[in-house]
C-alpha cells in the first residue's frame, strides 16, 4: 500500500445487494432517456457490485495507469499535462506528477496519457468505444471530492456500464460521428455527478449540459490521422467533468436533449430504444465483464491482426516469396483501418496504428509489435512500404463482431510459387471469454513502466492497486505514481 494509505475496514458490506426501485418520473408516463440513465446512476450502489467485478474494476484501474505513464514523453501528452499545470490551484493529481490541476484539467491531461498509445482496453459492441478513457476523469473528481474507495469503484462501474451499453444501441458511424467518443459524455457527467453526490435530478442535468454542445464529428479518425485521435475522448471527459460541475451549481440543460425535436435523436443518431432494465445490477451482468485488454498498441480490430501476421510470416519464411497479402476484416475493421488510401502511406504513428497494411508488414517483419514499431525511421523503412504495396483489405459481412469478443481476420500470404500461407484468428487472450489474470495484468504493467520504476517501486504499487477497495487515501496511491 501507497505510504500514507491506510487499510480500513469497507464502511459497506460486500454481499451483493438488489438495486432499490427506479423512481417514476413527475411529469411523464415515460421517463426520458437523460432521466433513466440518471436515476440508474442514482440507484446503484456499492453493495451492488460482487466481487468479480471489483476485480475487474481493479484490473482495468491498474491497466490504464500502466498506458498513461507509458506513453508519459510524448509530445501530445507532454503538451496536454504543460497545459493543465499552467493551472496549479486544484485539488486533483497529474498522474506522473505530485501537483495538482482542477478536475476538468486533470481528466483531460491524465487522459491524454492514458489513450496515447492506443494500448488500453476497448469494448467491441454495435461500434467501439474504449472506457478506461472514462477512468482519467472518476480519478480526478474522486480525489477532488475527497470520495470514498467505495464510491469510485462504483463511479467506474457506472462510466463502463453508460459507455457500453449506449455504444450497444446505436450505430453513429454511418452518420460519420465520433462514436468511439460520443457517449464518454454522458458515462463521465453520470460517473462524476455520482461522485459529486448529486440528485437525480442535477444527474440530469449533467447529461443534458454534456451531450448538447460536445458531439465529436468522425473525421478524428478519418484518412490521415492526428493528435487529436488520440486526445477527442479525454477532451469529452474534460467537457463532462466541467458540464457536471455546472450542473451541480444549479444550471440546467437543454432538455428533452435525446427524444427533442432538435435534439440527439433527431439530429444525430436516429431514434433508439435503450432499455436501462437490463443494464448491470440487479441480477444482470455488469459491461465492464466485456471489455478486452490490448495485448498490442493497435486500434482494437488489428489486435487479432498482429496474431495472425506472425502466424503467416513464421510459416512463410523469407518475406521476399511473398507476392501478395489479402486481409480480410470485419465491416468496422476495413472502415477505421483499411478502406482510406493513407493507411498505405502513414506518416505518423496516429495513422500507423489505425493502419492494417502497416501493422501487418511490421508485425510480419519483426515478428512481432510494440510501442517501438512506430519510430519515424521504421513507418518510411523502403521495405515496409514496398511490403505494404502487395496488401490488400477487405471487408466481409459474415465476420459476426460478437459483443465483447475479439473482431475476427484472416490473413493469407500468396506466395510466387502459387502456394496460399492463411491464418484466421478469432479469439486471443484478454477479450470476453479470456479475460487477462492478475498475472497477465501485471505483465503487461511492468511491460509499461518498467522503463520508469525500479521493480520494488513497482511491487509496492501493484500492492497498493490491488487492494483499492480498502484504500482511505487515493490522493497518497495518485502521487506515489511520479515519474
Amino acid at each position: 500500500m501507497a505510504a500514507g494509505a491506510v487499510a480500513l475496514p469497507l464502511a459497506v458490506p460486500v454481499a451483493r445487494a438488489e438495486l432499490a426501485p427506479a423512481k417514476p418520473s413527475l411529469d411523464q408516463a415515460t421517463p426520458l432517456l437523460a432521466e433513466r440513465i440518471a436515476a440508474y446512476a442514482d440507484r446503484l450502489r456499492y453493495e451492488n457490485l460482487d466481487a468479480a467485478t471489483i476485480e475487474r474494476v481493479k484490473s482495468h484501474v491498474i491497466d490504464t495507469i500502466g498506458c498513461a505513464i507509458a506513453a508519459w514523453d510524448e509530445r501530445p501528452v507532454r503538451t496536454c499535462r504543460k497545459i493543465a499545470l499552467a493551472t496549479t490551484d486544484g485539488s486533483s493529481t497529474v498522474i506522473g506528477t505530485d501537483r495538482r490541476t482542477s478536475p476538468e484539467l486533470a481528466s483531460f491531461a491524465n487522459g491524454a496519457g492514458v489513450r496515447y498509445y492506443d494500448l488500453n482496453d476497448a469494448y467491441v459492441g454495435r461500434a467501439v468505444c474504449h472506457p478506461s478513457d472514462n477512468i482519467a476523469a472518476c480519478l480526478a473528481v474522486a480525489e477532488s471530492e475527497r470520495s470514498s474507495a467505495a464510491d469510485l469503484i462504483t463511479a467506474i462501474v457506472i462510466a463502463y456500464e453508460i459507455n457500453c451499453r449506449l455504444i450497444d444501441a446505436f450505430d453513429l458511424s454511418a452518420r460519420g460521428w465520433d462514436d468511439a467518443t460520443v457517449f464518454s459524455l454522458p458515462a463521465v457527467a453520470l460517473s462524476a455527478g455520482k461522485l459529486m453526490k448529486l440528485s437525480t435530478d442535477k444527474l440530469t442535468h449533467a447529461v443534458n449540459l454534456a451531450v448538447n454542445d460536445h458531439i465529436p464529428m468522425g473525421q478524428t479518425r478519418a484518412q490521415t490521422l492526428s493528435d487529436w485521435k488520440g486526445l477527442a475522448d479525454a477532451e469529452a471527459g474534460r467537457n463532462a467533468v466541467f458540464a457536471t460541475t455546472l450542473a451541480r451549481a444549479g444550471l440546467t440543460g437543454p432538455s428533452p436533449i435525446f427524444e427533442g425535436r432538435k435534439g440527439f435523436f433527431q439530429l444525430v443518431s436516429g431514434s433508439a430504444d435503450v432499455n436501462v432494465e437490463a443494464f448491470g445490477g440487479g441480477g444482470n451482468r455488469f459491461k465492464i465483464h466485456e471489455c478486452g485488454m490490448k495485448a498490442y498498441p493497435v486500434v482494437v480490430f488489428a489486435q487479432t491482426a498482429v496474431v495472425a501476421s506472425i502466424a503467416v510470416a513464421k510459416e512463410v519464411g523469407k518475406l521476399e516469396r511473398i507476392a501478395a497479402i489479402e486481409v480480410v476484416t470485419t465491416p468496422k475493421g476495413y472502415q477505421s483501418a483499411g478502406k482510406d488510401r493513407e493507411k498505405w502511406t502513414p506518416r505518423n504513428r496516429d495513422t500507423a496504428d489505425h493502419s492494417l497494411p502497416y501493422i501487418v508488414a511490421r508485425t510480419m517483419s519483426d515478428g512481432d509489435l510494440n510501442n517501438d514499431s512506430y519510430a519515424s525511421d521504421k513507418l518510411h523503412d523502403p521495405q515496409i512500404l514496398a511490403l505494404m504495396q502487395k496488401i490488400t483489405v477487405k471487408e466481409d459481412a459474415t465476420f459476426e463482431q460478437r459483443s465483447g469478443s475479439a473482431p475476427p481476420i484472416t490473413i493469407t500470404a500468396i506466395l510466387f510459387d502459387g502456394r496460399r500461407v492463411t491464418s484466421k484468428v478469432e479469439k486471443m487472450p484478454g477479450f470476453a471469454g479470456s479475460p487477462m489474470s492478475r498475472t497477465d495484468v501485471e505483465r503487461k504493467f511492468r511491460g509499461n513502466v518498467d522503463k520508469r520504476w525500479p521493480k520494488e517501486r513497482v511491487d509496492s504499487i501493484l500492492s497498493s492497486f490491488w487492494s483499492l477497495e480498502q484504500t482511505s487515501d487515493l490522493r497518497s496511491l495518485l502521487t506515489a505514481l511520479t515519474v
